[in-house]
């Protein structure tokens, strides 16, 4: 690494990028022209920061495919002229981000490195210096001309997570990210301590990135005393193609007939229903207990320890695909991004 290493900056928008205006109080976006000014110590990396700021700028609530398509397609079209990149990004959906992009950019061998904060860069406290820096870092990182994390990560509080293994689970603390299912890709004491067995191997193949985007798609999470007409209402919601089924434990549900009934309708409509765990950790594992069996046998299919924001993100993917419903069932149940463990 040093003077050749070239790192694209990308501002979403999000906490991370507000400062304080001294002269009104209020907090605004900092000028990626002035990064330096702001965290002097970048400048030791010796590197090249190029930077691509948003406009306007997006609050990670208002999140949606044609965002994606557009983030993507900066990263594709600067592809060539930067060694990785870093996306600053407001942390409430930067898992459903991480994950819809990790699905978009296939054959991807660059880091693309999520990183945001949950106080601003202006204030004495911030996170936002420290996740900033080891970003870059790690995005620049490089053995042998080649890539270390050649995937789409999540640095946060000391600890560079897989993205579409990630949920925010914390609204509080710096340590607000949590791969429950999947150990970091690297931590950060004195030095950085890369877990290489766990980080995907580049495949040298070209960049694609996918635009095709379908948002038909619904949540359905259980609890104790649903009512039926919720179950129907949702199931039978215009245009819907797929439903994420968030199980208890290990993907079980209630046992009732009518459960069962209003599922088994759906999917002879040609809606896909992916089960996965309220757990933040664990599987789904239909039939390991009765009250999922049922579930199994009328054509549920198992998303196993994939997180709910990562099997949104794969169903968006697939849907817009030009794959057969059956073809998709199945590539639902393997990993494409390493987003999920099957054994």
């Amino acid at each position: 690494m040093g003077k050749d290493t070239s790192i694209l900056i990308i501002y979403t928008g999000g906490t991370i990028g507000m400062i304080r205006n001294k002269k009104t109080n209020a907090y605004e976006p900092f000028d990626l022209d002035h990064l330096y000014s702001h965290i002097p110590v970048l400048k030791e990396f010796n590197f090249h920061l190029g930077h691509y700021c948003f406009s306007p700028l997006i609050d990670s609530s208002d999140m949606n495919p044609a965002f994606w398509m557009e983030l993507a397609q900066v990263i594709f079209d600067n592809y060539e002229s930067y060694d990785g990149f870093v996306v600053l990004h407001g942390t409430d959906t930067m898992s459903y981000s991480a994950s819809i992009l990790s699905f978009m950019l296939e054959n991807l061998n660059k880091p693309v490195i999520f990183t945001g904060s949950q106080l601003p860069l202006s204030l004495i406290r911030s996170d936002g210096r420290e996740n900033f820096i080891n970003a870059v870092e790690m995005a620049a990182a490089e053995i042998d001309e080649t890539p270390i994390v050649p995937e789409v990560a999540i640095c946060f509080e000391n600890k560079l997570f897989r993205g579409n293994r990630t949920t925010k689970y914390n609204a509080e603390d710096f340590d607000a990210f949590l791969s429950g299912n999947y150990p970091p890709l690297a931590e950060v004491g004195i030095k950085i301590r890369y877990n290489h067995n766990y980080i995907r191997k580049p495949n040298f193949k070209k960049l694609k990135i996918s635009k095709n985007l379908c948002n038909a798609v619904a949540v359905l999470k259980l609890f104790p005393g649903m009512a039926r007409s919720v179950v129907h209402a949702t199931l039978n919601i215009p245009g819907l193609k797929a439903v994420i089924l968030e199980t208890f434990g290990s993907g079980n549900a209630p046992t009732e007939q009518w459960f069962l009934e209003e599922l088994d309708s759906a999917i002879k409509k040609n809606i896909i229903i992916y089960s996965v765990t309220q757990c933040k950790e664990g599987a789904v594992e239909l039939g390991l207990y009765n009250a999922s069996y049922g579930m199994g046998e009328i054509g549920v299919i198992s998303g196993y320890d994939i997180t709910t924001e990562a099997a949104i993100a794969k169903m968006m993917y697939l849907l817009g695909s030009d794959m057969t419903i059956e073809m998709i069932k199945k590539k639902l149940q393997l990993s494409l991004r390493g987003e999920l463990t099957v054994e």
